[in-house]
């Protein structure tokens, strides 16, 4: 065992982990405007709204890497009053942000009120999930 990965830094970016992970973020936000009428994807080609929802989909992998958990720490009492269902509230707020920097880049990704986006933030929870559990996840194979 060498010493770089004897001690590998917790936290450190695998290429290949975050580009599927990027790619199961896309699926999710994909599935979730397929279902509601209240996301809308505007795009002129197939590939324009891939890649559109590829860009989405990582500044809702950033907002939920960065500000999501402020707004956990800030609202944890509610959080804990709740049994966690603020969760969904603030997984709802990380949607409509989302939506909100797309619309100021032109992307063409728009998330219509924050009842839709409560749906959206359940059935992008569920996607991500149920494909997130044939990820593998390198964690198991140091715990032996």
């Amino acid at each position: 065992m060498s010493f770089r990965r004897g001690f590998a830094i917790r936290g450190t970016i695998d290429p290949m982990r975050f580009l599927l992970r990027l790619v199961v973020n896309a699926a999710a936000l994909a599935i979730a405007t397929w279902i509601l009428s209240g996301i809308t994807l505007t795009g002129s080609s197939t590939l324009s709204k891939i890649i559109t929802l590829l860009i989405v989909a990582l500044i809702f992998g950033v907002l939920n890497a960065i500000i999501k958990p402020l707004f956990a720490l800030f609202t944890a009492p509610l959080i804990l009053l709740t049994l966690g269902l603020f969760l969904i509230v603030i997984n709802a707020c990380m949607l409509l942000l989302t939506s909100w920097l797309a619309g100021l880049f032109d992307l063409g990704w728009d998330v219509d009120g924050f009842w839709t986006a409560v749906l959206g933030a359940i059935i992008i929870s569920i996607v991500s999930f149920i494909l997130n559990v044939f990820l593998p996840d390198p964690d198991d194979a140091r715990r032996g």
